[in-house]
């Protein structure tokens, strides 16, 4: 079986790979009987000599090879026919700017494997950059607090090396005594929760985050039943919650009331409560200064995210009056992070991340028989059809 790690073609550049030089060595020991070979690209954030030093091939064809593995969506005139692909495709919700490319996909006769459908028997994903875009995301909400109050000026993380240099950074700077929120229980929440744990500052409970003042900067971590209540006054579980959205309104308030940064590292599901709406954001009770959100529903849940912002210009303000963007410099404004490709500002240590959870999960899935069903549950297309668990998507490859 060869394996091709593959240049990324998306504009803007990203310069993340799966597999690093070392981790790919590690894969070579892990499979003796896999080839690997690396396409070559001038982007990519570990160099073609870099690979060849670790004693693998360099070449500009991989036409030879049987699975490709990538990044970012592949552009229609580069795909390769009767080939096996493993890039986030980017189709599985029916987004309309990849119709086509779902169906060139088919038409070219590929196996299809996203690494958003690299599920486990219970339908959680193995594998995935969340941890590196909480990680990024929380230190750009305190940039952003920075810029907004002339308090700091942080580097932009993607001028940085790694978290370690993000997180040296942080604790250059003074913080007032704010309080922070975090939300969620996820990878993204854990890597924003890195972060805050990293610079020292204290972690309180709900009911001391809500009642207390401090002296000092503290930060709090909520799940889903801390900031949704059930409308019959219930309290069951999160499973509940998940199971039953429609039955729950949103008590996050009480939190916006007392919070200076908020940093979203939820999950949002269909039918669930808005955290806080548009009229929320109106009222003299709503407190929150700077959100960094990283989940970046655009128009939904968080209501201050009136647009995803861009690695090059990450910050702009919402006027709550006015429900509209305006400085975010302006005293009106409420300042929002909401960069919706985070991970490509740490590329070295997403790539080393996220190799390591494909080297555990899906390369052995090649040599066990898919001893634990990964390929065959993230496959999406094969002998030129959608698979039974995809099938789902036909009306949107037919174009309606």
């Amino acid at each position: 079986m060869k394996f091709a790690i593959i240049k990324e073609r998306k504009n803007p550049p990203d310069r993340r790979v799966v597999f690093s030089p070392a981790k790919l060595v590690q894969a070579k020991k892990q499979c003796p009987e896999a080839t690997f070979k690396v396409e070559s690209s001038d982007v990519r954030v570990f160099s073609d000599e870099q690979y060849r030093a670790a004693g693998f091939e360099v070449t500009d064809n991989v036409s030879d090879c049987d699975v490709m593995i990538g990044v970012k969506e592949v552009p229609i005139d580069a795909l390769i026919p009767n080939k096996k692909y493993f890039f986030f495709s980017h189709t599985i919700k029916k987004q309309p700017y990849n119709q086509k490319l779902l169906k060139a996909i088919l038409e070219k006769n590929i196996e299809l494997y996203d690494h958003e459908t690299i599920v486990n028997k219970k339908g959680f994903r193995l594998i995935g950059f969340g941890r590196y875009a909480g990680i990024v995301g929380a230190y750009n909400g305190f940039r952003a607090w920075g810029l907004k109050y002339n308090s700091w000026n942080l580097p932009k993380a993607g001028s940085l090396p790694n978290q370690a240099a993000l997180i040296s950074e942080l604790n250059k700077i003074q913080l007032p005594n704010i309080k922070i929120l975090l939300t969620g229980s996820g990878k993204v929440s854990n890597g924003a929760q890195e972060m805050l744990d990293a610079m020292g500052i204290k972690n309180v409970s709900v009911k001391d985050y809500l009642n207390n003042t401090y002296n000092e900067p503290v930060y709090c971590k909520i799940d889903v039943l801390d900031y949704n209540k059930r409308k019959d006054g219930k309290v069951i579980g999160n499973f509940d919650f998940f199971n039953n959205p429609q039955d729950y309104e949103s008590d996050f308030m009480r939190f916006a009331k007392v919070t200076d940064y908020y940093i979203t590292g939820h999950f949002y599901g269909d039918g669930a409560p808005f955290l806080y709406t548009r009229n929320d954001v109106k009222s003299s009770d709503f407190n929150i200064k700077v959100v960094a959100d990283i989940s970046c529903d655009v128009d939904g849940p968080v209501a201050t995210t009136l647009r995803a912002s861009t690695i090059g210009d990450p910050i702009y303000g919402y006027d709550p009056q006015t429900e509209s963007e305006i400085d975010y410099k302006d005293e009106k404004a409420i300042t929002v992070m909401a960069v919706d490709n985070l991970p490509c500002e740490l590329p070295q240590d997403a790539s080393e991340g996220f190799g390591e959870q494909f080297l555990q999960h899906v390369i052995p899935a090649f040599f066990n028989n898919d001893a634990d069903g990964i390929l065959q549950r993230a496959k999406i297309t094969e002998n030129g059809k959608l698979t039974e668990r995809f099938s789902y998507l036909q009306d949107y490859v037919d174009g309606n």
